[in-house]
């Protein structure tokens, strides 16, 4: 029993080590969890850095390429300017020289006309002509400003409107990048809490598996030491069975004896009777009858003794008969009484055993469930949780984009406002030179 009780208790060291060891495996699998989400996290905030940092070095160079490119067509349209300018100044210069051959053909046509008349409608003439020249030259130049000044403020238009659309598309890239790294975590839960359900299936069929490979162990011992014991008490009583047959004959010895001296003491008394009945006879009988009637009580005295003899010896017979029915009857009695206590004690013992195994069958499936509800539950919470963190996302994402239209309508209103205050209407309309025609 000191054994029994001995692997029971290191049983209960080897049930007790293994849950350590998988609480120490658990503790480490939530700590390599916890990392792997920290580093994911600081991936995405490095991401987002390193792409805050990208749309304000695009937007700087962007916004220089716009600044450069309204400066081109600035120039392109001053450029312009000058050359209709010199074209204008060139067609009035023709045109002035003809104007002024033409005068001098239709003056030198009337030779009656005085020269000093002449002179002076020809000088009249020509303040005319340079006079309306010069209001001609007024209004190209003021005309090219107002074109100037009209394409610079759409080009302004423009700028901003390129402005608003890498404003767009970088808000676009950043809700994606948001959107790709919030999807990366998810996954990443969703791996982490598929690898959690694995290890704690795991773990806890490695912890039934040991229960039942104990409790197989203690049911063979159990059975083994009953089986011993069983084995024990028979060899016990065959042993008690064998010392009563050896020690049947002394015992009858002593019963034979004991019918002896009871033979014994019946042929003393007899022999008492015969002494007093042959006196008595003697006494009262004629001397000359004496010989027949020690003759004839010597002949009773015989039969009965030959009477008493064999009842001696019957009764001797008769007792070792009965003695050895009797014990081998009891010896039987015995033998049947320790089969069944002993079969009683062995349907005890598997009754006991399958009492147990069924309770730890029970215990088994009532684990299952409880870890199979823990983990339907934990994944309806992440889940639920997900839904949650991509509605509020996409809320964000919603909020942002309406934000940045409302702020960009705004800005694009008030520009506008501003330019039709200033009188250049609408500038939507207005071609520029591409970069080959400079």
């Amino acid at each position: 029993m000191s054994g029994y009780k001995r692997m029971r208790r290191q049983h209960q060291k080897q049930l007790i080590a293994l849950e350590n060891r998988l609480k120490a495996e658990m503790d480490e699998h939530k700590l390599r969890l916890q990392k792997e989400v920290e580093t994911h996290a600081n991936n995405t905030y490095i991401e987002l850095e390193r792409l805050a940092k990208k749309h304000v070095a695009q937007t700087d160079k962007e916004m220089k390429a716009v600044a450069g490119e309204e400066r081109r067509i600035q120039q392109q349209i001053v450029a312009q300017q000058k050359k209709e300018l010199t074209t204008f100044l060139e067609t009035q210069k023709k045109q002035y020289r003809l104007c002024k051959e033409r005068m001098r053909e239709e003056m030198s046509e009337d030779p009656s006309t005085p020269k000093e008349e002449k002179q002076e409608r020809l000088s009249r003439h020509k303040e005319t002509v340079q006079r309306s020249q010069a209001e001609e030259e007024a209004q190209l130049l003021t005309q090219q400003r107002l074109v100037f000044e009209r394409s610079c403020r759409a080009l302004k238009r423009r700028s901003l409107i390129k402005k608003h659309e890498l404003e767009q598309e970088q808000l676009r890239e950043e809700l994606n990048k948001k959107k790709t790294q919030k999807e990366m975590e998810h996954a990443l839960m969703i791996r982490q809490d598929e690898s959690t359900q694995e290890l704690e299936r795991r773990q806890l069929h490695t912890l039934q598996r040991l229960r039942i490979e104990l409790l197989r162990l203690q049911h063979q011992t159990e059975l083994e030491n009953q089986e011993e014991y069983n084995s024990r008490r028979q060899r016990e009583l065959h042993r008690k069975h064998a010392l009563e047959r050896r020690q049947q004959p002394r015992n009858l010895k002593a019963l034979e004896m004991q019918i002896k001296k009871q033979f014994q003491d019946t042929c003393k008394v007899q022999n008492k009777q015969y002494k007093a009945l042959r006196n008595h006879q003697l006494e009262v009988s004629p001397k000359s009858e004496h010989k027949a009637i020690l003759k004839s009580l010597k002949e009773e005295q015989t039969r009965k003794l030959a009477v008493l003899a064999e009842q001696y010896e019957q009764s001797i017979n008769e007792m070792m008969a009965s003695q050895s029915l009797r014990l081998d009857g009891e010896q039987e009695a015995e033998c049947e009484a320790l089969k069944q206590q002993l079969q009683q004690e062995m349907e005890l013992l598997d009754a006991y055993q399958s009492k147990t195994k069924t309770q730890m069958e029970v215990q088994h499936d009532r684990e299952l469930q409880k870890l199979e509800q823990k983990v339907s539950l934990r994944r309806a919470h992440l889940e639920q949780k997900i839904e949650e963190e991509l509605a509020t996302l996409q809320k964000e994402r919603t909020e942002k984009i309406k934000h940045l239209f409302e702020r960009q309508e705004r800005e694009l209103e008030t520009f506008d406002t501003e330019s039709a205050r200033l009188g250049f209407g609408s500038l939507g309309s207005i071609d520029f030179p591409k970069e080959d025609a400079r």
